[in-house]
């Protein structure tokens, strides 16, 4: 049996991944299943509207779970090598959170890569920059023509 130090960074939310992960992988995306076939059913605006929060929740959920699971992925790849260096007689490095985000962006776009989106993924962001550049942007007034 695996005894979790509870009071070390982190320990606690990994007793509870480990413990349960069935919510994650298979329970809410039942429930978001059978969320979706009865919004198809129903007939009233109002349980409708509910269903759909519900069916968002388990969405944000499900999104947010599989963020802290590429995080951790990051933790351990780094803490087996950290191990691996102390037993060489070199001193610790403890990754910064800047750093669990850089990899973690190198890894989705490595994804992107890999299942061929990643171009349209630039896309869309450069528009999105675009546009918020150009809201940004000071407007010339009607009034303020100089020749």
């Amino acid at each position: 049996m695996e005894v979790t130090n509870h009071n070390e960074p982190g320990g606690s939310k990994t007793w509870f991944r480990k413990r349960y992960n069935f919510l994650y992988e298979k329970d809410l995306p039942a429930e978001r299943q059978a969320l979706k076939r009865e919004m198809q059913k129903e007939k009233d605006p109002e349980r409708k509207s509910e269903i759909e929060e519900r069916i968002s929740w388990v969405d944000k959920q499900l999104k947010s779970e599989s963020t802290k699971n590429v995080e951790t992925s990051i933790l351990a790849k780094h803490k087996k090598k950290e191990r691996e260096a102390a037993k060489q007689g070199k001193r610790p490095f403890y990754l910064k959170k800047s750093e669990i985000r850089k990899q973690s962006l190198i890894e989705k776009y490595e994804d992107l890569k890999v299942s061929g989106k990643l171009e349209s993924y630039i896309e869309k962001k450069r528009k999105r920059n675009a546009a918020k550049d150009h809201r940004l942007m000071p407007y010339r007034r009607s009034g303020d023509n100089e020749e």
